[in-house]
């Protein structure tokens, strides 16, 4: 009898799961981490290598519009494209897969633009001045004169460039310009009022300003001159004042002088003086002429109590003579006050005419030769300048 085989009830009916191997997931943090880092640097190098092996889509050409775009990618602006290249127009540098400007067309568009400005607002200066100049421009003008400028400094631009700077420029114009209809109702462009009054000569500036308050001018001018006008007579008062007092003193310094030589023992000179001999040696020929100087001269010497002035006879003739009547000598105290150095010494030659013509008119007798050695030696003793 087959023996029946007895299973002992420790022993699991079915057979469990096989348990995983030791080691296969990580023990602890660390493990954990070290896990990570290799499976990141394996996804970096999938990545990598995915790149490196994608080639870039070509460019589609720029005389193609029937190009499909999932199967090129579109030109850049401001480039031309021809068999999957690219090339950047003048004026632009290729930066990856654009072109960005290099800085030459925004630089020669600013100076044009400021060059077309000030053309257009300069013909409406010239216009308001009343010169030949126009006020109202079209389209076609302004783009007539950004070529006339575009072609004298266009030397580093490519055709496409000029082409771009123009585009710049007329779009600043408008910018700046006023907009305004003519009669015909045709568009028409020119410059603000205020920059075109500013443009205008100075000149024109000046003459618009004097037509525009010609009554503020003529009263202006008038009382300006009426001002001068006094002004000019108040200071020729104070001159011939001044001179007058000079003339004076000079006047006051002679006939104290010849007074004090006249009582010289032996001197044959007279005490007095003719009035004209000191017109005429201390005034100056222009001086002369001005009438008012003179009497002037003496207003102050018949205010003068020193001197006395009455008529004589000389020579036959009428005239008038000064003479000192002040008692001693007062020269050198007056010299003392002028100071010697700040008055201007009369010529010997002038001293000794002078004296001469004095001593000429006193007494007949004596010989000719003893008057003329007497009056040279009043000369020498002389002392005051003459004018």
């Amino acid at each position: 009898m087959a023996r029946r085989t007895v299973r002992s009830r420790s022993e699991p009916r079915w057979p469990l799961a096989a348990e995983p191997l030791p080691g296969l997931f990580p023990a602890g943090i660390h493990d954990a981490l070290r896990l990570l880092s290799v499976l990141a640097i394996a996804a970096a190098v999938a990545a990598a290598c995915s790149v490196l092996n994608r080639r870039p889509a070509p460019f589609c050409d720029s005389d193609d519009p029937y190009a499909a775009y999932d199967s090129c990618e579109p030109c850049p602006e401001n480039g031309r494209c021809v068999d999957g290249e690219v090339r950047c127009v003048e004026g632009f540098k290729r930066r990856g897969r654009v072109c960005v400007e290099d800085g030459l067309l925004t630089h020669t568009a600013n100076k044009i633009s400021e060059l077309l400005q000030l053309r257009i607002c300069d013909e409406h200066a010239r216009a308001l001045c009343g010169q030949p100049g126009k006020i109202l421009l079209q389209q076609h003008d302004i783009s007539s004169m950004a070529d006339e400028l575009l072609s004298k400094d266009a030397a580093r631009l490519s055709d496409d460039g000029i082409k771009v700077v123009k585009d710049r420029v007329l779009q600043s114009a408008h910018g700046f310009l006023e907009t305004t209809s003519t009669y015909d109702k045709v568009q028409a462009f020119k410059c603000p009022e205020l920059a075109a009054e500013l443009r205008r000569p100075l000149s024109c500036q000046a003459r618009q300003w004097i037509s525009s308050n010609i009554v503020f001018v003529i009263t202006f001018c008038v009382l300006s001159a009426a001002l001068l006008r006094i002004l000019w007579s108040i200071y020729q008062r104070w001159a011939l004042s001044k001179r007058a007092e000079q003339i004076y003193e000079q006047v006051c310094e002679i006939l104290e002088d010849n007074a004090i030589n006249a009582k010289v023992g032996n001197s044959e000179c007279e005490p007095w003086v003719v009035t004209s001999w000191l017109r005429d040696h201390l005034l100056s020929t222009r001086e002369r002429r001005n009438t008012l100087l003179w009497k002037k001269v003496e207003e102050l010497l018949l205010e003068d109590s020193r001197i006395d002035q009455y008529p004589k006879v000389v020579k036959g003739e009428a005239k008038v003579v000064l003479e000192w009547q002040a008692s001693g000598s007062l020269s050198g105290k007056f010299k003392k006050m002028q100071g010697a150095a700040g008055k201007a010494r009369r010529s010997s030659v002038g001293a000794i005419k002078l004296a001469e013509e004095i001593c000429g008119s006193s007494s007949i007798s004596g010989s000719s030769r003893d008057k003329k050695e007497q009056c040279s030696s009043t000369g020498k003793e002389a002392t005051n300048p003459l004018m």
